[in-house]
C-alpha cells in the first residue's frame, strides 16, 4: 500500500524595483551602523563611532 506524497509549487513573485531600493538602503545603514570604523567616512569616523557607540554594544557588536 503506497500513500500518495503531496507536492507543492510555488508561484513566482513579483518584486517592485522600490522594495528592492529599499532592501539596499537597508543592507547599506546596517553596514554603516554595525561595521563601519572609519574605513569609507574617515572624516567622521569618530563622529559615526561614538553616534553608535552604545547600539553597537547592545546589539553585540565589538568595537574594541
Amino acid at each position: 500500500m503506497s500513500v500518495p506524497i503531496p507536492t507543492t509549487t510555488l508561484a513566482p513573485v513579483r518584486v517592485s524595483a522600490l522594495a528592492w531600493f529599499a532592501v539596499a538602503v537597508a543592507a547599506a545603514l546596517i553596514y554603516l551602523l554595525l561595521q563601519e570604523n572609519g574605513a569609507l567616512l574617515a572624516g567622521a569616523a569618530d563622529f559615526m563611532h561614538e553616534f553608535t557607540h552604545d547600539g553597537r554594544h547592545a546589539l553585540g557588536v565589538p568595537c574594541h
